[in-house]
């Protein structure tokens, strides 16, 4: 069966259910904890046991915004933890810059607190930067990364259009940063401090991107609304064995849009890293 042909259960493509009501609780069976690691307190939710792999979230969202791949997850017997960056849901910050460098230290201190040597890592936008920085620089803790939806160079990136379903994300994040966050009055200064780490990193060079050993899958929505088709291909063509895969009827959304689809492509991209 294609990527084509999962069967949908739940469809949300105008994300109209997301902002409303954002993404379903995380099971009762959920630990939760956190970490401090330089400067921030890092929370976390660790679900499950088997293979662990590691889910980092995109730009002004949270941890729980993976909560449609959980029972996926589970049920192919993984470990999944989910980590809100810092800054993002629970998580604090001090005031140094965000950097994808700096995030991806606060995932190696999550491992540590749980005692994972490696994991395999999915990441969604600013979380699959992260991830591939991570894979890039300490690849002995990474044993693949299913990178999703964003750029490592500025080059890769459109020029923003607002649409009715991005408006509907960011209402959905501003409405989570007031629920969650340690600073909910703050939430204008947070878009503000990420986006300008997304307006100036990454800028890896073909000769950096060529250098990465560990796996990747390179997961890419053909109605992406930030990132293009041919910086997914290039990503693809310069890092060495890496793989793309394309979904048709999402955008840079398709957790949240369409689960079933998603999850399919992360459990492939999974049992390769396994492999």
């Amino acid at each position: 069966m294609s990527l084509h042909d999962i069967p949908e259960p739940f469809i949300d493509d105008d994300l109209v259910l997301f902002e409303r009501d954002g993404t379903p609780p995380l099971p009762a069976t959920a630990r939760i904890g956190q970490v401090t690691h330089d400067g921030a307190t890092i929370r976390f939710a660790s679900i499950g046991a088997g293979r662990p792999v590691i889910l980092l979230h995109g730009g002004l969202g949270h941890g729980g915004n993976w909560s449609h791949q959980v029972p996926a997850l589970a049920a192919a017997g993984y470990h999944a933890v989910l980590i809100d960056s810092r800054g993002h849901g629970r998580s604090t910050r001090d005031n140094r810059p965000y950097s994808y460098e700096l995030m991806g230290k606060d995932a190696l201190a999550v491992m540590d607190a749980l005692s994972i040597a490696s994991a395999s890592f999915v990441g969604w936008s600013d979380g699959a930067c992260t991830a591939l920085i991570l894979g890039a620089t300490y690849p002995e803790r990474v044993d693949g990364v299913l990178y999703f939806a964003c750029n490592m160079d500025p080059g890769g990136a459109l020029a923003f259009v607002p649409t009715p379903t991005v408006d509907r994300c960011f209402s959905r994040h501003k409405q989570d940063y007031a629920a969650l966050s340690a600073t909910p009055d703050d939430f204008d200064a947070f878009v503000e401090a990420v986006g300008l780490m997304q307006r100036t990193q990454p800028n890896y060079t073909p000769a950096q991107l060529a250098a990465i050993t560990v796996p990747v899958t390179v997961l890419h929505s053909e109605g992406d609304e930030f990132i293009t088709p041919e910086h997914a291909r290039y990503l693809a063509d310069t890092i060495p064995g890496a793989t793309l895969t394309i979904m048709a009827g999402v955008t840079h959304f398709a957790p949240l849009q369409r689960p079933a689809l998603f999850n399919a492509a992360m459990l492939e991209a999974l049992a390769r890293f396994a492999g």
